[in-house]
């Protein structure tokens, strides 16, 4: 569902003109409400399982690959418009329709997700001129050392801190931008 759903997501940001004000303001809360609930489902994540688990009960055959799909267009959608989605909240659907599957499963499967659809949805930016390419180079200098020293800081701070700090920068973040 993610691709087709990228796909869909870029052809109508091109049918609605991607740089008109309207479209900037529609995709700036957009973002704004994915990183807050982006926040949420990092902050709360186990209890968000633990209490829809139960609730939606084992998912399985044609339902658990239906709410999949369904998962993975509302995905292609979020990363098209905002580049935010398919982490926090697409490891809190999974968890839920999948919770009996080994968590690095899930983690590889989610991140073996996430890299071709964000490709997919910078690539359609690219061809509708929404690059700033001076940016993306500055991004990309920085990704590197940003990269090792956000690994060497998970491996020695506990999820007791990282988790709401992180948390709380996305609702910060999202609740700026919807205001």
């Amino acid at each position: 569902g993610s691709v087709p759903a990228a796909i869909a997501t870029l052809l109508v940001l091109n049918h609605l003109g991607e740089k008109s004000s309207d479209t900037g303001h529609a995709i700036t809360a957009v973002l704004g409400v994915t990183l807050i609930l982006s926040a949420v489902a990092t902050f709360f994540r186990g209890k968000i399982v633990a209490w829809l688990t139960p609730r939606i009960g084992t998912v399985g055959g044609e339902r658990q690959a239906m709410l999949t799909i369904l998962l993975g267009a509302v995905l292609g959608v979020l990363v098209s418009l905002t580049s935010v989605g398919a982490g926090a909240l697409g490891m809190t659907a999974l968890l839920i329709l999948y919770p009996t599957l080994p968590i690095n499963r899930l983690v590889g499967s989610d991140i073996a997700h996430a890299v071709p659809l964000t490709l997919l949805g910078g690539i359609g930016h690219w061809i509708l001129g929404s690059v700033d390419v001076d940016l993306l180079v500055s991004l990309l200098i920085g990704s590197i050392p940003g990269i090792i020293v956000g690994s060497l800081i998970a491996t020695r701070v506990s999820d007791r801190v990282l988790v709401p700090v992180l948390a709380t920068v996305l609702a910060l973040v999202g609740v700026k931008l919807i205001l």
